[in-house]
């Protein structure tokens, strides 16, 4: 079995250097680094990660929780993060809320103790429940606000105000926000946003909530929605506005010839339907990647950086779920008056 005095001796430096090689890089000059790493790989040598920690008090492990792993936004976010931390010599691991607050807690209270910090994704607790559990190990957050962590937002604000605005430049006047979960930033942001944005343009707009974040949230909206007397909905995500097209067709409404219908996070299955999906897009990979540096140096810092606060762009891309109002849909026009002679 290959031992870290092997690497020292055929390296030829000193047994403390390959240890700061693995455990702080940044206190190896470039050089050496490159050396040691070289010659540790020639020789198959890998560090023994518990022995690290009992000496450096760092497990090199953080943890990313997300509140449902099954939807498309968050697996290239997933990716991308591990693909960040792996570059920074980090192990990701990685747990599924469901959804659920209390399951978040218990998670996040089990990994805390094996991890050097903690990365929340849209999370669904209370800014209380994460201010005091911060106390334990360092935070960062993706989608959500909370004083004194490092934040990563995407701003969808951007995108709705571009989807209220494409809706009324088609000639809708009635449209309809279905909105997600209680507890998403992401939810509350697209409301105020939406609401904002639809007085400016003249467009009256009615909010549906809260709706589960899923194919079958925008199913069980389809009958509401139906029945409002709408011609555009802007959707929480794409997979409720996948499941609400559906619930339209089977009430014999096609898309967009009777509504039109937009939805958020630019995902594959929003691509591939038939139509394919107007869509908000959401930059998950670049927030992933910029959650971990954020992270990172909070953990580096022993969590008394200042917050920092990124924000990323979103914007509109139109294809074919939205088209002009329906010509039924048109406020009946008055008879002219007759001509006086």
């Amino acid at each position: 079995m290959v031992t870290i005095r092997d690497v020292a001796q055929a390296s030829g430096v000193h047994v403390s250097t390959v240890s700061r090689t693995f455990s702080a890089p940044h206190l190896v000059s470039a050089e050496t680094r490159n050396r040691v790493l070289a010659v540790a790989e020639g020789l198959g040598y890998r560090p023994n990660r518990a022995a690290r920690a009992l000496t450096t008090g760092r497990t090199h492990n953080l943890g990313l929780i997300v509140a449902d792993i099954a939807n498309p936004f968050f697996p290239p976010l997933i990716k991308a993060a591990q693909a960040q931390a792996r570059e920074r010599d980090y192990h990701v691991f990685v747990a599924d809320t469901d959804e659920n607050p209390l399951m978040e807690q218990e998670l996040i209270e089990t990994l805390c103790k094996q991890v050097d910090g903690v990365l929340l994704c849209s999370p669904r607790l209370s800014n209380r429940v994460i201010e005091r559990l911060r106390a334990q190990v360092p935070f960062a957050v993706v989608n959500r606000r909370v004083k004194g962590l490092p934040t990563v937002l995407m701003d969808v604000g951007q995108g709705v105000r571009a989807a209220v605005g494409h809706l009324a430049d088609l000639g809708h006047r009635r449209i309809a926000l279905l909105s997600g979960p209680s507890g998403s930033w992401t939810s509350e942001e697209m409301h105020a946003t939406a609401t904002d944005a639809a007085a400016e343009a003249g467009v009256e707009l009615t909010v549906l909530r809260p709706n589960e974040p899923t194919e079958q949230g925008g199913l069980a909206a389809a009958a509401a929605v139906a029945g409002s007397g709408m011609t555009g909905v802007l959707c929480h995500n794409d997979l409720v506005a996948l499941g609400l097209i559906e619930g339209l067709r089977e009430r014999g409404l096609s898309v967009p010839g009777d509504l039109s219908v937009i939805g958020v996070d630019d995902s594959l299955p929003g691509r591939l339907n038939r139509p394919k999906l107007t869509t908000i897009t959401m930059p998950t990979a670049a927030a992933g990647r910029m959650a971990v540096d954020l992270l990172l140096a909070a953990v580096n810092a022993g969590d008394s950086g200042t917050a920092a606060l990124a924000r990323l762009e979103t914007t509109l891309i139109v294809r074919e779920s939205t088209g002009p109002v329906a010509p039924s849909a048109l406020p009946a026009r008055l008879p002219a008056s007759p001509a006086v002679r």
